[in-house]
């Protein structure tokens, strides 16, 4: 590590600026394995298996290191599919009271020239329900408001406000019914097109009534299909920078990156965990 930094002339120093753990030696070894097999045992993890992932899954061991407190935030993912990686920070940290394990959702934030826009659920939930769609929307708006800004959600569809009867444009319709009654100060509307969502001059013309005003800022998608294709696309064609994926849901800040992700992107995420971190430790204050 050493040769590295003075490689590409880096002036932070291990055990000074940062701390390594190595598996092979770490005084915390027989901590994080029996941890894992309190958290893990009654779900398959033998006493082996746990010290075998202890010793060698840097995803485990960052997740153990975070759920001790040895850690304050946590970054994976830049090898290895995505899906691994969350069945490890699932089983390890976890959802956040009042969370579902199965409504953890990711979401995604585009900058462009053209402005600043948020897409969910862009790598977690295949075929969302319309209850974990609601879920999910109100996690986005809330992480939005942490950006300081007020979210503007559209749960999109192919039918334009009751214009189709298909089971994906009916689920978005009751997922719009249910964010009514559980988040009522949330501007949010559907099911409608990617572009009444944008546009209030077209959504005016569809629906004059609609309860979202101006051009939407949260894009909630029915599968993970159509979100993630979305995303790729969008970033592709207007060259945006993509920030994220933001896991949402987790008690313990824990975002999984992807392979193609940018040493720029790797920083980004890392900034929002901290910040995120040090959020969750000042609300923990104002508790006490």
């Amino acid at each position: 590590v050493e040769v590295r930094l003075k490689r590409y002339g880096l002036r932070i120093r291990p055990g000074v600026d940062f701390a390594l753990i190595n598996p092979e030696d770490d005084p915390r070894y027989r901590h994080y394995v029996d941890l894992l097999i309190e958290l893990a045992g009654r779900r398959g993890v033998t006493t082996e298996a746990a010290r075998t992932m202890v010793r060698t899954n840097n995803t485990v061991i960052a997740a153990l290191a975070l759920k001790r407190g040895d850690a304050d935030a946590m970054i994976c993912g830049l090898e290895g599919r995505f899906e691994r990686h969350l069945r490890n920070v699932s089983l390890i940290i976890g959802p956040r009271a009042g969370v579902k394990d199965r409504d953890l959702s990711a979401l995604s934030m585009l900058i462009s020239q053209r402005g600043i826009i948020f897409l969910t659920d862009t790598y977690v939930s295949i075929d969302p329900t319309a209850e974990e769609i609601a879920e999910m929307t109100v996690l986005a708006a809330e992480e939005i408001r942490r950006f300081g800004m007020e979210p503007k959600a559209a749960l999109l569809s192919f039918s334009d406000f009751g214009s189709r009867d298909a089971p994906s444009a009916f689920k978005m319709r009751q997922a719009a019914a249910i964010l009514a009654r559980i988040a009522p100060d949330l501007e949010c509307d559907g099911e409608m097109h990617a572009d009444t969502a944008l546009s209030e001059h077209l959504r005016q013309r569809v629906y004059p009534h609609s309860r979202l005003k101006g051009e939407a800022n949260l894009l909630v998608f029915p599968n993970l299909d159509s979100a993630n294709i979305t995303l790729t696309a969008l970033g592709a064609m207007m060259d945006a920078l993509h920030v994220g994926p933001i896991l949402l849901g987790t008690d313990k800040p824990a975002h999984i990156l992807t392979p193609s992700v940018t040493s720029r992107g790797v920083v980004n995420m890392t900034a929002l965990a901290v910040v995120e971190a040090a959020h969750k430790a000042q609300a923990l204050v104002d508790l006490n």
